[in-house]
Protein backbone atom coordinates (compact mmCIF):
# COMPACT_ATOMS: atom_id res chain seq x y z
CA UNK A 1 0.00 0.00 0.00
CA UNK A 2 1.31 3.38 -0.97
CA UNK A 3 1.43 6.22 1.52
CA UNK A 4 0.17 9.41 -0.07
CA UNK A 5 0.75 12.97 1.07
CA UNK A 6 -2.21 15.30 0.89
CA UNK A 7 -3.14 18.56 2.51
CA UNK A 8 -1.81 18.30 6.08
CA UNK A 9 -1.89 14.52 6.15
CA UNK A 10 -0.23 11.29 5.14
CA UNK A 11 -2.70 8.57 4.25
CA UNK A 12 -3.38 5.19 2.68
CA UNK A 13 -6.42 4.32 0.60
CA UNK A 14 -7.86 0.91 -0.17
CA UNK A 15 -8.76 -0.22 -3.70
CA UNK A 16 -12.06 1.65 -3.51
CA UNK A 17 -10.42 4.94 -2.54
CA UNK A 18 -11.49 4.82 1.10
CA UNK A 19 -8.93 6.17 3.57
CA UNK A 20 -7.86 3.26 5.76
CA UNK A 21 -4.91 4.87 7.55
CA UNK A 22 -4.06 8.49 8.21
CA UNK A 23 -1.72 10.72 10.17
CA UNK A 24 -2.80 14.35 10.20
CA UNK A 25 -0.78 17.38 11.14
CA UNK A 26 -0.98 21.14 11.24
CA UNK A 27 1.64 23.83 11.56
CA UNK A 28 2.35 25.50 14.86
CA UNK A 29 4.58 28.00 13.07
CA UNK A 30 6.45 28.04 9.78
CA UNK A 31 9.00 25.43 10.91
CA UNK A 32 7.09 23.25 13.41
CA UNK A 33 4.57 20.55 12.56
CA UNK A 34 2.07 19.29 15.14
CA UNK A 35 1.37 15.58 14.67
CA UNK A 36 -2.14 15.61 16.04
CA UNK A 37 -4.00 12.47 14.97
CA UNK A 38 -3.30 8.92 13.80
CA UNK A 39 -5.95 6.50 12.55
CA UNK A 40 -5.56 2.94 11.26
CA UNK A 41 -8.54 0.87 10.19
CA UNK A 42 -8.91 -2.36 12.21
CA UNK A 43 -8.26 -4.39 9.03
CA UNK A 44 -4.69 -3.00 8.91
CA UNK A 45 -3.80 -3.02 12.60
CA UNK A 46 -0.82 -5.08 13.65
CA UNK A 47 0.99 -4.51 10.35
CA UNK A 48 3.05 -1.50 11.40
CA UNK A 49 1.02 0.93 9.33
CA UNK A 50 0.91 3.67 11.99
CA UNK A 51 4.69 3.48 12.31
CA UNK A 52 5.07 3.78 8.54
CA UNK A 53 2.94 6.93 8.62
CA UNK A 54 5.14 8.41 11.35
CA UNK A 55 8.21 7.51 9.31
CA UNK A 56 6.72 9.26 6.25
CA UNK A 57 6.04 12.36 8.34
CA UNK A 58 9.58 12.33 9.74
CA UNK A 59 11.12 11.88 6.29
CA UNK A 60 9.08 14.80 4.98
CA UNK A 61 10.15 16.95 7.94
CA UNK A 62 13.79 16.10 7.28
CA UNK A 63 13.53 17.06 3.60
CA UNK A 64 11.86 20.37 4.47
CA UNK A 65 14.00 21.10 7.56
CA UNK A 66 10.91 21.08 9.81
CA UNK A 67 10.55 19.95 13.40
CA UNK A 68 7.70 17.82 14.74
CA UNK A 69 5.88 18.32 18.01
CA UNK A 70 4.05 15.05 18.74
CA UNK A 71 0.58 15.55 20.18
CA UNK A 72 -1.12 12.31 19.17
CA UNK A 73 -0.56 9.66 21.85
CA UNK A 74 0.78 7.15 19.32
CA UNK A 75 3.32 9.61 17.92
CA UNK A 76 4.33 10.72 21.44
CA UNK A 77 5.00 7.09 22.40
CA UNK A 78 6.90 6.32 19.19
CA UNK A 79 9.09 9.39 19.65
CA UNK A 80 9.79 8.35 23.26
CA UNK A 81 10.62 4.75 22.34
CA UNK A 82 12.95 5.41 19.41
CA UNK A 83 16.07 7.50 18.96
CA UNK A 84 15.80 7.85 15.20
CA UNK A 85 13.40 10.82 15.47
CA UNK A 86 15.62 13.01 17.66
CA UNK A 87 16.69 15.09 14.67
CA UNK A 88 13.11 16.14 13.90
CA UNK A 89 11.65 16.34 17.40
CA UNK A 90 10.65 19.87 18.45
Amino acid sequence: MDIKHGENRFYVEDDQGTVVAELSYQFEDERTMLANSTFVDPSLRGRGMAGKLVDALADYARRKDYKIRPLCSYVVKRFEDRDDYEDVKA
